[in-house]
């Protein structure tokens, strides 16, 4: 079965007006964030697509409407060849949604307390009424955990463990996408290259296709196999990892590169990023960088930079070359 992901125009806003009485006493409209704006991206079948950006850029609302949690205001999302959010074929629905599962950021936090890590890990194929006999014990083994933790509890567990717990559960259901939302940021960093590399063998291993949301560059450079740049909702540079590191074309992903720490570095003066993500209910006109660049010129200003290839990537920058 296939996991090719096909993402077209992607838009997603939201309503963060007051309430009705509110804006009438204050004299105000409604107001709209724009979380997602016009984003376009392919994910081809068993390779790992990384979404990279600063808190607040629109990486888990993609994440969200990819796998069905959200509705998009505007576009696509294709899996399979299917719109999950236009198809009316339940059948269809079901057997696209049965092939995706999702890794969220905080693994206690998506772990149900009360509940034994057997029954956590075989819910998505009980709720089917599919056999669970032995499944977790397998699972866990499979993620590199003892069969015997089947019968005890989240909280007996650390961080590393827990995440192993729910890799465990996103693969019950045997999916051939997963939607990892940042699965190391709350992990000490020798756990996050074990988990990590445990992630890249099960690809391997079983056919998987990831997209990997991170704001954590030194995670994408070994995982990914193309990267997407988010700015305030918007794709602002996509290339392979070594076009990427190597020769950056747009100005944020420079600052990016620059900011992340390095093995290297030590005692290295580097100028910090300058300013911060503009108001998203109120974004800037043109290119939504160019407050903090430091090439922006007139053009960036009043036009918005269409998406074009350069080389090896593909960057959405008026100064791009």
């Amino acid at each position: 079965m296939s996991a090719h992901v096909v993402v077209k125009g992607l838009t997603r806003v939201f309503d963060v007006s007051k309430p009705w009485l509110n804006r009438i006493l204050e004299g105000r409209g409604k107001a709209f964030l724009t979380a997602v704006s016009e984003v376009d991206f392919d994910i081809e079948e068993r390779t790992t697509y990384a979404l990279v950006g600063e808190s607040g850029s629109g990486k888990s609302t993609i994440g969200r409407m990819l796998v069905g949690l959200l509705r998009p205001t505007d576009g696509a999302v294709e899996i399979e060849g299917v719109d999950l959010s236009t198809e009316t074929d339940v059948n269809r629905i079901a057997r696209v949604r049965s092939n995706i599962q999702m890794i969220f950021q905080d693994p206690f936090a998506s772990l149900n307390p009360r509940w034994r890590v057997r029954d956590i890990i075989v819910e998505p194929v009980a709720s089917k009424g599919g056999d669970t006999e032995g499944l977790a014990e397998k699972l866990l083994q499979q993620v590199g955990l003892h069969p015997a933790d089947a019968g005890k509890y989240p909280h007996e567990f650390s961080g590393g463990q827990r995440q192993r717990i729910c890799i465990a559960r996103a693969l019950a259901s045997e999916p051939r996408l997963i939607v990892c939302d940042e699965p190391t940021s709350a992990l000490d960093v020798s756990v996050q290259a074990q988990v990590l590399n445990l992630m890249s063998d099960l690809k391997d291993d079983l056919g998987l296709t990831y997209l990997l949301i991170t704001h954590d560059l030194t995670v994408v450079r070994h995982m990914a196999d193309r990267i997407g740049v988010l700015y305030l909702g918007r794709l602002v540079e996509e290339a392979d990892p070594q076009a990427l590191f190597e020769a950056p074309k747009h100005p944020y992903t420079r600052m990016l590169l620059d900011a992340a720490p390095q093995i290297d570095g030590f005692g290295r003066e580097v100028e910090p990023p300058k300013g911060e993500i503009p108001d998203p209910i109120d974004p800037p006109s043109g290119c939504a960088f160019h407050p903090r660049c430091p090439v922006a010129s007139d053009i960036c200003h009043m036009e918005r930079p269409l998406a074009r290839r350069i080389g090896r990537s593909v960057v959405a920058c008026h100064q791009a070359e």
